[in-house]
């Protein structure tokens, strides 16, 4: 059997980490990384080398994952928003016996500013993520990924959609 792997993009927002949390618990023999663990730094700093940093450590990781014989699943979530990151991901990746799934989690303007805006009230964000994330929305929609709308939907709606989509039932 391939291994497979699961991306999982959307704007920041959109509920990746919490649909991943899920997802990865429900598959036998899953490993996680969320891309944002990769940019853990003080002051947030977004810069060439910074940006190759992050890079050469998801790939780095996602290889080790790949490579690691009880794997069967592989999910990495992040904001990717051109299909050339998207690329320049896989590009580094030994993918020569895996499956891979390219799912980008999508939801109304509206849903995010009210989502985004729930994140601000505790704390975990702050107002200029609602106008990055709605500048970011339109980008999501031309990438070449299965788009799952997460608009009005419980996680384990989302979570079952991605199933069917890497268990093709």
């Amino acid at each position: 059997m391939k291994k497979k792997l699961i991306i999982i993009n959307g704007v920041m927002g959109v509920g990746k980490t919490s649909v991943c949390r899920m997802l990865y618990k429900e598959l036998d023999n899953s490993f996680w990384l969320d891309g944002d663990d990769c940019w853990m730094m003080n002051p947030f700093t977004v810069n060439e080398e910074n940006k190759t940093m992050v890079l050469d450590n998801i790939i780095h990781i996602l290889n080790n994952y790949i490579r690691n014989s009880s794997s069967k699943y592989i999910i990495f979530n992040w904001v990717i928003h051109t299909d050339e990151i998207m690329e320049e991901i896989l590009k580094g990746l030994n993918t020569s016996n895996v499956e891979i799934y390219k799912i980008t989690l999508m939801c109304s303007a509206e849903s995010l500013v009210s989502r985004i805006r729930g994140d601000i009230s505790e704390g975990l964000r702050d107002e200029d993520n609602i106008r990055r994330s709605l500048e970011r929305l339109a980008l999501y929609e031309k990438m070449n990924t299965i788009k799952i709308d997460t608009t009005y939907k419980e996680l384990k709606e989302v979570v079952s959609e991605i199933n069917k989509v890497i268990k093709k039932v």
